[in-house]
């Protein structure tokens, strides 16, 4: 049964229906969501480069395998464990290829390089691309030239483009303020992006004033690792009950103990609206 955050349809869903203009982008737009609802629920695992072999991550084939059969409706791999993916197979979750990296040693992390190209990323099998910009950074000019730039070649071929954008910098004293955050949704729709990702900002009202800032799906990060089920799951039933289009939850998901069964308390509660305490409950016995 549906619970209290089963929303209404999806903002951004017409694009998701076909008003992206490009049939090429609208095709590879369903295989990222799911099918009655229209949302996502991605899980990145493109943390390697960043960080090393973090936990849960060593098998990245299993985690795959893992995220699909709970539900994932894509994951987020670098161009060089696209093998990963292929050898786990997944039967629903779609492939996005991530273009964007930098390393936690370099002198500015924040700093995110492009590493692959659209012609690449649709040469291994690529349903979309994501790229990353931190709004906030020294070189947050240069990220935004290189996220239109993918957005151009990303029209031009027709596969869709995740933004993945933060507030993020040595100016910025709280990266989950509603206006910078909504400022960050809307430079990356602007610069050509069909879905953002970005920071939840806490709560459902202030939610709600960035899904209003931009016409394209909005879906929220998962963030650092918390110790337990609850926080991620409140979190993503906010983000539904504010319009948003779903969450790409990552380490909350691949270093969890049973990877699985917490992709799928997620899942209830971004497609069938269960309430957060209900799906801890029923798929992670907590």
């Amino acid at each position: 049964m549906a619970g209290p955050h089963a929303a209404g349809p999806v903002r951004g869903g017409l694009t998701i229906a076909g008003a992206i203009g490009n049939f090429g982008k609208t095709i590879r737009m369903r295989r990222l969501t799911e099918a009655v609802t229209g949302r996502f629920l991605v899980v990145p695992m493109d943390h390697g480069i960043t960080v090393g072999p973090i936990a849960g991550l060593h098998d990245l084939a299993a985690r795959i395998g893992e995220a699909d059969r709970g539900g994932a409706t894509a994951v987020v791999v670098h161009k060089g464990e696209v093998r990963r993916y292929a050898k786990a197979s997944p039967r629903e979750a779609g492939l996005i290829v991530h273009m964007s990296a930098s390393v936690s040693h370099s002198p500015d992390p924040d700093h995110k390089v492009l590493v692959a190209t659209v012609e690449e990323a649709m040469a291994l099998g690529a349903d979309a691309v994501s790229v990353h910009v931190n709004i906030g950074a020294p070189t947050t000019a240069d990220m935004v030239v290189d996220c239109a730039a993918v957005a151009h070649d990303c029209h031009m071929l027709g596969i869709p483009l995740l933004v993945m954008i933060y507030p993020r910098g040595p100016d910025i004293q709280d990266p989950y303020d509603t206006d910078l955050v909504a400022h960050c949704v809307r430079a990356a729709e602007e610069a050509g992006a069909d879905i953002v990702k970005t920071n939840y900002t806490g709560d459902v009202d202030s939610f709600q004033e960035v899904v209003r800032a931009v016409a394209v799906p909005v879906i929220t990060a998962g963030g650092p690792a918390s110790d337990g089920p609850l926080a991620p799951l409140t979190a993503a039933a906010g983000t539904i009950e504010a319009g948003g289009a779903g969450v790409a939850c990552g380490r909350n998901v691949f270093s969890h103990e049973d990877p699985e069964a917490m992709t799928r308390a997620l899942a209830s509660v971004i497609f069938d609206g269960t309430p957060p305490e209900e799906a801890a409950r029923e798929h992670l016995g907590a």
